[in-house]
């Protein structure tokens, strides 16, 4: 009885060993997996399909000129890499509290700035948005964050409705109060009256003032990426 004892006890204390070491090992690709799931595919715009082609359909995009507003459909945010115990987690933030505007002649792009909200910007977690929210970006004393155009953008053909566009803007991006001067790729197309712009912007946060964590046990890189996808309307 004693010796079944002993057998019982040590098969105990290995099966504990066994189920340790796999939630060590499965822990963090739970969280990764099930937890935070699949990210967000990163932005891009969605050719509507149209029924003009051709000359019409060049005709219908040949004067766009005037000022665009950011519409409802919008979206912005962030995306960044956190490290769990060794598991890369890839986590998206993303706000629709978007404000800004264009101004077009012809087919340059001539002025604009995008705002942000920063404070209304979630992921699947309260706690990581109330840190990026109260500590790392300071969201009560510099609540939003903006994009202005420092250089004119041409389009590198004559628009035409329904094809999509790919140009590199300039500008000046406003975070956490500090402001560096980036250059985003920005895809870009006509869909019948409104227009779509979709980009990101990567940036190493410790240029804008803004710390990633380290807990030891999870970190976020130091590196990541500022996106966007704006549906635009005539003024």
């Amino acid at each position: 009885m004693q010796k079944r004892t002993k057998i019982i006890t040590v098969s105990i204390v290995a099966g504990a060993i066994v189920l340790g070491a796999t939630a060590a090992i499965a822990g963090p690709i739970f969280y990764r997996d099930v937890i935070v799931g699949e990210a967000e595919a990163a932005p891009s715009v969605t050719a509507a399909p149209t029924a003009t082609s051709g000359t019409d359909a060049e005709a219908a995009a040949s004067d766009l000129s005037g000022s665009w507003n950011v519409a409802t459909g919008s979206y912005a945010g962030y995306r960044l890499d956190e490290v769990l115990n060794g598991t890369d987690v890839t986590v998206v933030g993303r706000t629709e509290e978007v404000a800004g505007s264009l101004t077009v002649e012809g087919d340059t792009l001539t002025a604009g700035e995008i705002t942000v909200d920063m404070a209304s910007i979630a992921t699947d977690s309260g706690n990581r948005d109330a840190y990026f929210r109260d500590t790392a970006l300071r969201t009560s004393e510099f609540p939003t964050a903006t994009f202005t155009l420092t250089a004119p953008v041409t389009a590198t053909a004559a628009p035409v409705a329904g094809e999509v566009q790919t140009v590199t803007a300039t500008g000046d991006l406003t975070i956490a109060g500090v402001t560096r001067s980036v250059s985003v790729e920005l895809e870009a197309v006509l869909n019948g009256a409104d227009g779509q712009v979709a980009g990101s912007i990567p940036i190493t946060f410790a240029d804008f003032g803004v710390e990633a964590p380290n807990l030891g046990f999870v970190s976020v890189e130091p590196d990541g990426f500022i996106e966007f996808s704006l549906v635009l309307a005539p003024a």
